[in-house]
Order: C-alpha cells, then structure tokens, then sequence
C-alpha cells in the first residue's frame, strides 16, 4: 500500500500565507506622547537682550504643531508647579548663569542630575551654558561635554559665518547662516570621552575678534589670541550616560535672532533631539513674524523696543 504524499514546500508557505493574510492585524502602538520643559530666566539686561520668557514662549508656538509633544513653559528661572519635570523627557534652561545659575540654586543639581540619569535630555542656551567650574561645571561636563568656564571662554560680540554642518538630526535643513550675536567660544570641554561631543555650529573668530573687546571682561586674554586661526564651536550635542542627550547653544542674547529662520531651526532640531522625538527630514518647519517677535516681551526700564524691529542678519551665501 502506498503512503500519501506530502505536501510540497511551495505549498504549505502558500497555505501559511493565506492564514496568516486572513488574521485580523494588530495596529502598531502610536509613539508615547513625550515631554518638553522649557526654563525661562528672569529679566534681564535691556529690552530685547536675554528676553528668555519671549524666546521659550516663541520656540514652544514653533513646536506647537509637533505630534506626540507636549511643551510647557516655566518662567523665572525655576519650574512653576509642583512634580513638574517628574514628566520631562527634556529640559531646555535659557537663563542668565554663572553663580546665579538657575540649576545651581537650592537642590536644583541635583534634581537635574537625576533627570540625566534615567534618561532625559538637558539643553542649555546663552549664558545659561556659564557654570561655576566647581559648581555645576563638572556635571555640565557629563551632560553635554561642556560649558563656560569664565576666565577661560570668551563671549564677543561677532558674526560667525556658519557654512558646514555635520550629518546629524539636529541639522535637518539648516542651511548657511550669519547673525551677529554674543556667540562665546573656547568651552571648557571634558578630558576624556570627546567621541560622545559633536560640534554643531562651528566657525573660525578673526584674529580682531579674538583681540578683543569681548562683552566681559573686555580682555583680551592671551590663550585666545595664540589661538590664532582654529575653528569654534558655538553649538554641540552629546549622548550622556543613562541614555539621555545634551546640547549647549551659546547665542541667543539677541532676541530678535530668532526670527533668523536657521538660527532658530537648528534650535528647534534640537530640543526634539534630546527629547527623543524624531526630528522631521528637513528638520522643524516654523515661520515668525516681527509681531510674533514683540510678544511677551519683559517689561524693562529704559528705552521702549520699536514697534517694527530690525530684522536679523540675512543668511551666509552657500
């Protein structure tokens, strides 16, 4: 008696296609909605310098349109509700630094120190990437591989010409750009691990502006006169322990800089990055306008801001 066939290969796959085609499909999970808290200073210096509550009002209507983000806005230079960050898959802090650093205050450290080590992303701007280099720099040095080191950096009023960028997402769509602001250079930048760090915005000061003045002290100091002729870093990024991401954003003094549309994506690119939501293929999209830029303004004395202001510096040339 014979034994039945059994079936060929090409058929049982067939078989087993056709039951698998006719299963219902289980939708793919949708991204959990992610975090983003951004840290205004208190008011300071002239009207539209350091206009940190305008800035991070400004950059959280750019990302309003982001899915899947959540922003939210503190002001004077700490959270304003209670278990605020216990949510934060980010935290941008754009406040004025050095002793009266905002992140150094109180058991702020280390809170923040804690954020980075289960994995939340730490951005700095302006003056808030000044540190203490005993207080808060050694931790600024894990968080995002560097910081302002005052004696040691330098912080002048120049124009750096931004033209290369390097493959990354937080440089989606940038393209070359110029805008005279107090763009600081010469970080003190960690001893070891530098393969974490990548530089962003990166430009090479004039022998003039390394002679100085700079904004303070006036200098000029010799380590960046002997300088001469090497590349800046302006911008960088880091990945930290615990999985979390850092960046440093030395300009920002001039708010009206971030009506430069580059100045303020490669900004934008990255307070996505380190809050581990995908950066968009040619990066954030976002439009301002002059009125958007008078808004929120801090009351300062002095001077009242015009009502059309001067629009930022045009783009470099490609």
């Amino acid at each position: 008696m014979m034994s039945p066939r059994r079936p060929q290969l090409p058929v049982l796959v067939t078989l087993l296609g056709l039951l698998a085609a006719s299963l219902p499909l289980e939708a793919a999970p949708a991204p959990r909605e992610r975090t983003l808290i951004l840290i205004a200073g208190r008011p300071s210096h002239g009207p539209l310098d350091h206009e940190f509550r305008a800035g991070c009002l400004l950059l959280q209507k750019c990302l309003a349109a982001t899915p899947h983000l959540h922003v939210e806005v503190h002001t004077n230079g700490w959270i304003n509700t209670p278990n605020a960050l216990d949510k934060a898959d980010g935290v941008l802090i754009y406040a004025d630094g050095g002793g009266g650093h905002p992140a150094i205050q109180a058991d702020h450290l280390q809170i923040l120190s804690g954020l980075a080590s289960r994995g939340v992303g730490l951005g700095f701007a302006h003056y808030g990437v000044e540190f203490p280099s005993t207080n808060g720099g050694p931790q600024m040095l894990e968080w995002t591989g560097g910081y302002y080191e005052h004696l040691w950096s330098v912080n002048p009023m120049w124009t750096p010409n931004f033209t290369n960028f390097p493959y990354h997402a937080v440089t989606r769509g940038v393209q070359p750009f110029a805008v005279n602001d107090e763009w600081y250079f010469n970080m003190r930048w960690r001893s070891k691990d530098m393969r974490y760090v990548t530089p962003i915005l990166v430009a090479k000061p004039s022998d003039q502006v390394r002679g100085g003045p700079y904004v303070y002290p006036p200098g000029p100091y010799e380590h960046i006169k002997a300088a001469s002729g090497r590349d800046e870093t302006m911008m960088w990024i880091c990945d930290h322990n615990g999985g979390g991401r850092g960046f440093g954003f030395t300009g920002g003094h001039r708010h009206l800089n971030w009506g430069n549309d580059n100045f303020r994506k490669v900004v934008l690119n990255a307070l996505l990055w380190i809050t581990h939501v995908d950066v968009p293929k040619g990066g954030v999209s976002s439009s301002v306008t002059e009125e958007d830029l008078m808004q929120n303004l801090d009351p300062k004395p002095g001077r009242k801001p015009p009502v059309t202001p001067t629009k930022p510096a045009t783009p470099a040339a490609k």
